[in-house]
């Protein structure tokens, strides 16, 4: 397995939704939670056995079931809410990594993500699907609106660990409102949830993640 580099996160490593999809989607687990550890080089090959990816003898990334129960959609705003929101977006002033693949801001080919803050410790923002979408490009949408709802300005985090659930991938074309929201956290760990809805209002795909502030 090899993560291209186009679906980068931080400089030099994948995105953490991208990455930990790729891992779950090569081994055929779903629902499935990824715990990634340490940052998952990028055009390396990398390989799959037991669970695991490594490169070499090192430990990028666990994969097991979603353990638990699914965990409820992030209460939804309108597609117009979530457009307005975007405006807010605290990555527009001040963005710890502006070529991420998901919600960069010097990104004309990522998803273009912009989660800006709504009511309730949410973030909301369109998302207007490509038309290569698959499973993993779902586990990448649902990463960093969680993120941006745990993000303070000056403190940056990292994707630890997502589980998700897929019920459905977006249709290609269509423009989906992607939600997360904030649950929490301890020392260095936060927990955030995130939701896909399409264009009539219907929850595609919902995740659980844990945060690691830098």
């Amino acid at each position: 397995m090899r993560i291209a580099a186009r679906y980068n996160g931080p400089p030099g490593s994948g995105n953490g939704g991208y990455s930990a999809g790729l891992v779950a989607t090569r081994l055929g687990l779903a629902p499935a939670e990824v715990t990634l550890r340490r940052p998952p080089p990028l055009e390396t090959d990398l390989t799959l056995a037991d669970g695991r990816a490594m490169h070499g003898d090192e430990l990028v990334a666990e994969a097991r079931p979603a353990p638990g129960e699914k965990p409820d959609v992030v209460r939804p705003v309108t597609l117009d809410e979530a457009a307005e929101a975007t405006k807010r977006y605290a990555g527009l002033r001040d963005h710890p990594f502006p070529t991420c693949y998901v919600c960069g801001t010097e990104r004309a080919d990522g998803l273009g993500l912009l989660p800006g803050p709504v009511s309730g410790d949410r973030t909301a923002t369109p998302w207007h699907v490509p038309a290569d979408v698959a499973e993993v490009t779902m586990w990448a949408a649902l990463d960093c609106p969680g993120g941006w709802s745990v993000i303070a300005e000056g403190r940056p985090y990292v994707l630890g660990r997502l589980a998700v659930w897929i019920d459905a991938v977006a249709e290609p074309g269509d423009t989906c409102v992607v939600m997360g929201q904030y649950l929490g956290g301890e020392g260095r760990k936060a927990q955030a949830l995130s939701t896909v809805y399409d264009s009539s209002g219907t929850p595609l795909a919902v995740a659980r993640a844990t945060w690691i502030a830098l």
